[in-house]
């Protein structure tokens, strides 16, 4: 059966092949189980309901990539989503995460209707390359950036903003003893690595006070009660709060397109799937699979769902078709019954996998054209205003801004489409809104 749903020989693979890929898959990115209640809950939000929200969404999405897409990709609340949702949209902005998790709710609705409308392809193909890689690379800093400020080793400094936190305190040790570790697995090609080097972490952090056991493990699954289906609209009454809402929307909308379709080009091109014009198959199912696991997930609980690049992982250890996300989601859901393992991992071991992440975000500055001013000074803005100024959105607004610009001041209107133009112009809008 499984071989005449998914077409094995077809694509020149096995049961075991694809099962295989599929828990190397989900070893790669099931350290989103212990970071995703970390960050989340720094917003309010209950640690172990969110831990449930985010392995049942990644199961929902990723059954669907599985059975619908028939891709070896897996999906999962995304990181630097996460952490916009929480330290951008709550902490930063001063949204109740009601709120955000309503606007994850109506980004997962629209994404549905602009993929079944193929619209999502004219955005993406409108928005400047270079800005596109910077927006990786941005997110790569900022997630970073968090990191290193969850274990202490960067703090806040009144004379020069930030500094070097205590590096001998407890929490900063644990942190830096694990990126030394998950570094030196990566680097040994060490399946699991950053799953690996968080559990390892969590262990250190136990003589160093960091790490609180638990008296007993209770592996019932915690309920989502306190977080399901968690609406807020109140802001629809009144202008400032629908534009706070689009505004906030959008960027959702934004990271989650350039972030899918970045994993889905650069893993299919990795496993040699290209079709002949160099499109990748089936892309309509799997981006509805990211539609539907972002609605789902916000109404479970938890902040957008999104392909994720470790699915190369798999691909590398030869998955080809749909059966290798089908075992991991099928590992997801057994990791919903392992809660008490994954919750009592403390910031301070999240933050080796937030910077190694970090790390990995950062590898597209290589595509980025340097040579031209025109191009490399929007990028340079998009990547550094993101952890400068604590926030994800204002980096895109500063690199499109900026973009449209300097294109069109030194005649190099060929480069900017309308579509561009306008998001600028709505950009310079909100600006001037904000100051009155």
């Amino acid at each position: 059966m499984l071989e005449k749903f998914f077409k094995l020989k077809e694509h020149g693979t096995t049961v075991k092949t694809e099962v295989l890929a599929g828990i190397t898959t989900f070893m790669t990115m099931a350290y989103i189980l212990a970071v995703n209640p970390d960050i989340l809950s720094a917003c309010g939000m209950d640690k172990g309901a969110v831990f449930t929200a985010s392995a049942l969404s990644a199961v929902i999405a990723t059954l669907v990539m599985a059975l619908v897409a028939k891709l070896p990709f897996a999906l999962a609340p995304g990181m630097g989503l996460n952490a916009f949702f929480a330290f951008g949209v709550c902490l930063a902005m001063g949204h109740k995460w009601e709120f955000a998790l309503t606007a994850v709710f109506l980004e997962g609705i629209i994404f549905l209707l602009m993929t079944a409308f193929n619209v999502r392809e004219l955005i993406i193909n409108s928005i400047p390359k270079n800005i596109k890689h910077a927006i990786s690379v941005g997110i790569g800093l900022f997630i970073a950036l968090i990191g290193m400020k969850n274990a202490g080793i960067v703090v806040a400094h009144d004379a020069t903003l930030v500094g070097l936190g205590d590096v001998t305190s407890g929490p900063a040790v644990v942190a830096l003893l694990g990126i030394f570790i998950t570094g030196v697995l990566l680097a040994l090609n060490v399946r699991g690595a950053i799953l690996i080097g968080l559990f390892i972490s969590t262990i250190i952090g136990i003589p160093f006070g960091v790490t609180t056991v638990p008296n007993t493990f209770d592996f019932s699954v915690p309920s989502l009660e306190p977080i399901l289906f968690k609406f807020e609209w109140d802001w629809i009454n009144s202008a400032e709060g629908i534009f706070s809402m689009v505004t906030v929307l959008f960027t959702f909308l934004f990271v989650d397109m350039f972030d899918t379709v970045g994993t889905l080009i650069g893993v299919t091109t990795k496993a040699g799937m290209l079709d002949e014009k160099g499109k990748i198959p089936r892309v309509k199912q799997a981006l509805f699979a990211d539609s539907v696991g972002t609605t789902v997930g916000a109404m479970l609980g938890t902040s957008t769902v999104t392909t994720f690049v470790e699915s190369a992982s798999g691909v590398a250890e030869g998955g080809r078709t749909g059966l290798t996300s089908l075992t991991t989601a099928v590992m997801f859901f057994i990791a919903l019954f392992l809660a008490p393992i994954f919750l009592m991992v403390p910031g301070a071991a999240t933050a080796p996998a937030l910077i190694i992440v970090g790390v990995m975000m950062v590898t597209p500055v290589r595509s980025i054209n340097l040579d031209d001013f025109t191009e490399a000074i929007p990028a340079f803005f998009t990547m550094v205003m993101m952890p400068f100024t604590y926030s994800i959105a204002e980096g895109i607004v500063f690199g499109l801004i900026s973009y449209v610009f300097l294109k069109l001041l030194t005649g190099k209107t060929k480069d900017v489409s309308l579509v561009t133009i306008i998001l600028a112009v709505l950009f310079i809008v909100k600006f001037i809104v904000e100051a009155m």
